[in-house]
């Protein structure tokens, strides 16, 4: 269970982290759109963890990889946005969110069962 702080702290880095992908994203991914589905914190604000979902890309796990690369670069960024509201910039965790891809297999599967019934 996440305290109130470090809510809100996630907020203010996702906010700032999407703005950050929505302007320069396509320095690290070209014809590529980057959302920031969730941001989870630490207690001690060192490390947040972000969960990414990619739309126009075919191979996620290479664009997840390359935004790995930039971590340090976009950690850079971020700091120097945030640096009047936190204490310490948090080291970067970059992870894939598959949960868009979960609802579509599971709308799959859905569909299949439903072809079966009504077949029968």
């Amino acid at each position: 269970m996440e305290s109130k702080r470090q809510q809100k702290f996630a907020g203010v880095i996702q906010k700032d982290l999407a703005d950050i992908f929505h302007r320069e994203g396509a320095n690290f991914l070209p014809n590529s759109l980057v959302t920031i589905t969730k941001v989870r914190v630490t207690p001690d604000l060192a490390i947040a963890r972000i969960f990414l979902s990619f739309f126009n890309n075919s191979n996620t796990h290479l664009a997840l990889n390359t935004i790995k690369a930039h971590a340090s670069e976009i950690r850079y960024k971020l700091g120097s946005r945030i640096k009047d509201q936190a204490r310490v910039i948090p080291h970067l965790e970059f992870f894939l969110d598959d949960t868009s891809e979960y609802v579509e297999r599971m709308d799959k599967l859905f569909d299949k069962i439903s072809k079966e019934t009504s077949n029968e």
